[in-house]
């Protein structure tokens, strides 16, 4: 086949990058991925840059742990081969066996921020007119939510970054709030030289990470809050910025309501008891909210831009939405949103959380961004899909309420997993893998036998990024796209191919399409109209590399900059939401106890069912590491590489100990890819944001030991 100019597998950046196949001689005598070279490709959000994860993208094709059969569970417990018809014949009987005894709703589908605009539309599409059930969701809830609904209560309209990453390139101030970009998407952190430049580079992380080591040598400001009180810090702010009148009263008059309830909703955040709250010096508040107010009115004078982004470690919390909401607000009062210089914007996580999220897989979403339960939504969606809008199911369960629904009474009896291990990624993950074992019938369709396909009934192969067609939506709201550079392993399927097939023998209503190019023409009429109004695009023009923002009606050129005339409302004014810091933030280390924070490292990527099984990135991280401060393993009695127990009432992780100054003495990290006892989301707790349903990944309270009985890291 000839190079593929497509994009990496991970994370939403989409790096852009050329896959070259070899001759077969020259690749038996090479490494795993020979045959496959991966090099960089330019492209305006990493110039030709790839991180560890992405030149390592290829060795996963060849990869000896590929799945190339269907699998059925036997009696024994272990797996067996099955021929393609006889799997598929047996998923369709369990699932019209549990619709007729249980009705439709007992079965549940469960999707991931990682399959392409193409796969999550079907799937939606496949759930509601295939299946009849209302029970959807998927991985972008444990991501994006939070933000997501934030940003549709405040502009009407949500969507990362609201702007073309290049274009902050020109800023010379940039607050970042909960994200380590230098080490989730390496190539990012050259859109920050500019701010570093100027000295306006700010980081809001409790962990001196990668990303808070770029402000050092007076290239900015890292400010070190305690876990959890990002929302009074973001209050406080604000109270600044109103107290010291800064904001931008002409902005907020033409452009926006709500400022009076906001301002009164602030007005109890005096610095000294933000301080208090958040461990934040007084000094640092004021310095950094009038940093920003500077940098507003410099951007609005001469161009130069001033730009909040957060990240998960602000919106991962039970108030995550209220959390993004004050910071929306705050650059609201700033004047930042929908102009031509400085924004507003959040970091998409997983490689499609936009678009995965644009065309169905929410519980409560149609394509285009369409709400569910709206009777103008519902009639367009299904006039496209061929069928009656009164046969379309009501709005379904967000991802956690879903998963605490499998194998209740009058809850979920059959599950379908596609594009997610939920054993290692959802909250209170060890009630999950119980709950799934509970059920009558469970589906996992991947590539590699997860820790999520080790409990199903059925496990069907499927093809990889490189074996297939389609389209991704970058953190930008880019539409790029996905090219085939190999041919898919003989015995692997689309998970396209997989639905048709299902609902041909389920005899569903409507029609479902195989060929990614004819799905997603489909796919571009059902979101016409929608706020994520995709029916001006086409592979045509997406081949052409034209830039492809959306919304891009017909007749358009695409959006690439938001809001600059009106939001997306019916007054085009934005909203500022009065919000609560209902948490206080409770005294460290309480009887012992020590805040767990979860997250990311450079050489993995979410469950880590694909980076644990790359040689270069696995070597350099096999395993879980709980980072902690000096004077904490001095109190715990722990050295740096000793196992260590970290435990609470929802469960328990064995690993090694990270002796580091770079936390907080009252706070302890342990990144979330690892499987078995090192799944940091056995300790993390299942309550969620009563708006967004994000559960409580950024906050866990738990208690470490060292470990010294013989076997301790077994």
């Amino acid at each position: 086949m000839p190079a593929a100019a497509t994009h990496c597998p991970y994370c939403s950046l989409q790096c852009a990058m050329t896959l070259t196949p070899v001759e077969a001689d020259a690749a038996a005598s090479a490494s795993p991925a020979a045959s496959l070279l991966v090099a960089g490709r330019a492209f305006p959000t990493n110039r030709g840059g790839l991180c560890k994860k992405g030149w390592t993208a290829a060795e996963l094709l060849v990869s000896p742990d590929h799945i190339l059969e269907p699998l059925l569970r036997q009696a024994d417990g272990t797996f067996e081969p099955a021929s393609w018809s006889d799997a598929l014949d047996l998923v369709a009987a369990k699932l019209r066996e549990t619709r007729a005894e249980f009705g439709a709703d007992a079965v549940g589908v469960f999707g991931g921020g990682g399959l392409t605009n193409e796969k999550a539309y079907q799937l939606g599409k496949f759930t509601r007119v295939a299946l009849r059930s209302s029970r959807i969701d998927y991985s972008g809830r444990f991501c994006m939510s939070s933000a997501a609904a934030a940003g549709n209560r405040a502009f009407g309209l949500d969507r990362g970054l609201p702007f073309p990453v290049e274009e902050l390139d020109a800023a010379d101030t940039i607050l970042i709030l909960g994200s380590n970009v230098a080490q989730t998407m390496p190539p990012f952190i050259g859109h920050l030289e500019g701010a570093r430049a100027a000295g306006g580079l700010v980081v809001v992380d409790p962990r001196r990470t990668a990303t808070a080591r770029l402000t050092d040598d007076g290239a900015g400001l890292h400010v070190q809050p305690t876990p959890g009180s990002d929302l009074v810090l973001l209050l406080g702010l604000t109270h600044v910025v109103v107290a010291e009148n800064l904001v931008d009263l002409d902005y907020l008059a033409k452009r926006t309501t709500g400022f009076d309830a906001a301002r009164r909703s602030v007005s109890r955040w005096w610095p000294t008891r933000v301080q208090e709250q958040t461990g934040v010096p007084v000094w640092q508040l004021r310095e950094l909210a009038r940093r920003l107010a500077a940098g507003a009115a410099r951007g609005a004078a001469t161009g130069s831009g001033t730009y909040i982004l957060t990240g998960r470690g602000v919106e991962q919390h039970a108030d995550g939405t209220d959390t993004a909401t004050a910071a929306i607000n705050l650059s609201l009062v700033l004047g930042l949103v929908g102009t031509t210089h400085s924004g507003y914007g959040t970091f998409t996580g997983q490689g499609n959380g936009q678009g995965g999220r644009e065309h169905g897989q929410k519980c409560d979403q149609l394509p285009g961004y369409r709400r569910i339960n709206d009777p103008v939504a519902r009639a367009h969606v299904a006039g496209v899909w061929g069928v009656d809008p009164d046969s379309l199911p009501g709005v379904g369960l967000p991802a956690v309420e879903l998963l605490s629904a499998l194998g209740e009474p009058g809850g979920i009896r059959c599950l379908l997993v596609h594009g997610s291990n939920i054993v290692v990624s959802a909250p209170n993950a060890d009630r999950v893998r119980a709950a799934l074992t509970t059920l009558d019938f469970l589906v996992v369709a991947d590539f590699f036998f997860s820790e999520t396909a080790v409990v199903a009934d059925v496990v069907l192969p499927v093809t990889q990024w490189a074996e297939e067609e389609g389209t991704m939506t970058s953190l930008e709201g880019r539409v790029i796209r996905r090219r085939r550079a190999v041919d898919a392993l003989e015995g692997v399927r689309s998970e396209l191919w997989i639905w048709q097939e299902i609902a041909r023998r389920l005899e569903s209503p409507g029609t479902f399409g195989a060929e990614p190019s004819d799905v997603f023409d489909e796919l571009c009429r059902a979101s016409e109209g929608g706020l994520a109004d995709y029916s001006g695009l086409s592979y045509a023009l997406l081949d052409s590399e034209e830039p492809a923002f959306w919304p891009y009606p017909v007749g358009s050129t695409g959006t690439p900059r938001l809001f600059l005339e009106r939001f997306a409302r019916p007054d085009g004014l934005a909203r500022l939401i009065a919000v609560k810091a209902r948490r206080l933030s409770a005294p460290a280390q309480v009887s012992g106890a020590l805040t767990l924070i979860t997250g990311r490292l450079l050489e993995h990527y979410q469950s880590g069912t694909q980076t644990r099984r790359a040689r270069e990135l696995s070597g350099a991280q096999p395993d879980a590491r709980l980072q902690l401060h000096p004077a904490t393993a001095e109190r715990l009695g722990i050295i740096d590489e000793a196992w260590v127990e970290v435990s609470n009432d929802r469960g328990l992780v064995r690993c090694r100990a990270q002796v580091s100054t770079d936390i907080r003495f009252d706070t302890v990290f342990l990144p979330f890819h690892f499987a078995g006892d090192q799944r940091a989301n056995l300790l993390t707790d299942d309550e969620t944001d009563p708006i967004s349903g994000m559960p409580e990944f950024k906050k866990t309270t738990v208690r470490v030991r060292a470990l010294v009985e013989a076997g301790a890291h077994v």
